[in-house]
């Protein structure tokens, strides 16, 4: 059943689009709170996944990936257009525009974990396909949550540490925007299979990404009573 197409379209598909779509859909959302209507303007504050996919970085990465059975899974949106100069108070509106997209994905986490908690008192469902999907909920959104949230331009966490850092260390993080996905691939994918080729264990994806990921789903689990 795991390598039926169907079966991936539907428990991990649907929860990675819906994770991406809200996330995206809440910094756009926040964003015009707090007086930047850029991405209304552009049709960005919309639950449509059509508006926030990428065809490469949602759909045929992620879909490759998922395919081959590669222990991850690595991709992005159609990132959501912000004009600083409207926001209120720029840097620190920057922040909470950015943290909006993580806590909406932790937010994710948390309900498909307390549905995932009534699916389980329900005969017959448990093992079934929903069941499988509210799983994969809760772990896709944590992993995009704490991944959003490292402390690198152009990713969600550089973003609030700019805002939060004293005005010259925050300018100084900003200039790695240019470079931070670059900088990124380097270091969670590039680093760990050159390490792997020499015997070195340098799995910095799983140090930075999954590992909290894993003691937040577990905190989660006891939160809800899944554990």
């Amino acid at each position: 059943m795991q390598g039926d197409p169907v079966y991936l379209l539907v428990v991990y598909g649907i929860p990675i689009v819906l994770a991406i779509t809200l996330h995206e859909a809440a910094h756009g959302l926040v964003a015009y709170r707090l007086g930047d209507d850029t991405a209304r303007q552009r049709g960005r504050v919309t639950l449509n996944p059509i508006r926030h996919v990428d065809p490469v970085g949602t759909v045929l990465l992620p879909g490759f990936m998922l395919l081959s059975t590669l222990p991850f899974v690595f991709g992005w949106a159609r990132p959501v257009p912000v004009n600083q100069r409207r926001l209120h108070r720029p840097v620190r509106d920057m922040a909470i525009v950015a943290i909006a997209g993580p806590a909406t994905n932790m937010a994710l986490a948390l309900a498909s974990a307390i549905l995932l908690r009534f699916l389980t008192m329900v005969p017959d469902t448990s093992e079934g396909w929903l069941s499988d999907a509210l799983g994969v909920s809760v772990w896709i959104n944590v992993i995009l949550a704490v991944l959003n949230m490292l402390p690198l331009p152009p990713l969600d966490g550089g973003r609030v540490a700019v805002g939060v850092l004293p005005p010259a260390l925050g300018q100084r993080l900003a200039r790695l925007e240019r470079y931070g996905l670059v900088i990124l691939v380097v270091i969670l994918f590039i680093v760990p299979v050159a390490g792997r080729l020499v015997g070195w264990d340098l799995n910095i994806f799983a140090m930075l990404v999954l590992e909290p990921a894993s003691w937040i789903r577990f905190a989660i689990g006891r939160l809800t009573g899944l554990i």
